[in-house]
C-alpha cells in the first residue's frame, strides 16, 4: 500500500461509461447520478484529472456499456443489471443520442476504445485485458460510473488479474449515496491498492519528458 508510484508507460486512466445518458443533462440516467456526482464533485474532478493524465502521458481506455437493440434481452434468462436496479427505460440505446459519448469525458484522440461490456465489468467478454497487457500496463485508475457496479466490479476483476487498482471516489458517482459509501468506504479498502481523492492523484502523476 506504501508504493504509489505511477510510471506513465505502466498506467492507464480507465474512463467507465461516458455516455450521454450518464453524463449529459437530459440523459436517460442523468438525474438518477446527479446528486451523488454533485456531492463528489465528479464532473469538476474529471475536468482535472483528464488533462493531467494527458499531461502525463498515460494513456486513456473507454471502458462502454453495450449498447443495445430492442432485441438484445427478449430472451435473457435473467434480468439485467440495469433492470435489477430498478432503472427506467433502455439507456444507451443504439443509434440514439444517450448512446454517443458524451463530449467533453468521450473519447478524444489517440484513446482506446475497449470493446463493449455487458453487464458490469469491463473486463469479462471483452478485449481489456489483452490491450493492457499488450501495452505492458500495470496499474489502472478507475473513474466514472456507476461506483458500485461497472467500476467496482472492473476493479476487482483487475485484482484477480494481478493489476494494481486505484479508485478515485471524487471522480465517480452512483445511483445513491449507499452506493458510493460501498464502493468507496466499506469495499474498496478490502481490494484497492490505493484510494485517491483527485488532488492527491494529480499530485503522484510523473511529469512528462520535454
Amino acid at each position: 500500500m506504501s508504493n504509489q508510484s505511477y510510471i506513465a508507460s505502466q498506467t492507464a486512466l480507465l474512463m467507465v461509461d461516458p455516455y450521454n445518458d450518464f453524463m449529459t443533462e437530459g440523459g436517460k440516467l442523468y438525474e438518477l447520478i446527479r446528486p451523488t456526482a454533485a456531492a463528489s464533485g465528479m464532473f469538476d474532478n474529471l475536468r482535472k484529472l483528464i488533462p493531467a493524465i494527458r499531461a502525463a502521458g498515460i494513456q486513456i481506455f473507454v471502458l462502454p456499456h453495450h449498447r443495445s437493440v430492442p432485441s438484445d434481452f427478449s430472451q435473457w434468462r435473467h434480468a439485467t443489471p440495469f433492470q435489477l436496479a430498478g432503472v427506467p427505460g433502455q439507456a444507451f440505446a443504439r443509434d440514439s443520442w444517450g448512446g454517443e459519448f458524451n463530449p467533453e469525458f468521450g473519447p478524444a484522440e489517440g484513446d482506446i476504445v475497449v470493446q463493449e461490456h455487458w453487464a458490469q465489468s469491463g473486463f469479462a467478454n471483452t478485449d481489456l485485458d489483452f490491450l493492457l497487457k499488450q501495452r505492458g500496463i500495470r496499474r489502472i485508475i478507475l473513474v466514472g460510473v456507476i461506483a458500485n457496479s461497472c467500476i467496482e466490479s472492473t476493479a476487482r476483476f483487475a485484482v484477480e488479474l494481478g493489476y494494481h487498482v486505484t479508485l478515485v471516489p471524487d471522480a465517480a458517482a452512483a445511483f445513491s449515496p449507499e452506493g458510493m459509501h460501498a464502493a468507496f468506504k466499506v469495499n474498496g479498502p478490502a481490494y484497492a491498492h490505493a484510494i485517491l481523492h483527485t488532488e492527491a492523484l494529480i499530485g503522484r502523476l510523473p511529469v512528462a519528458a520535454s
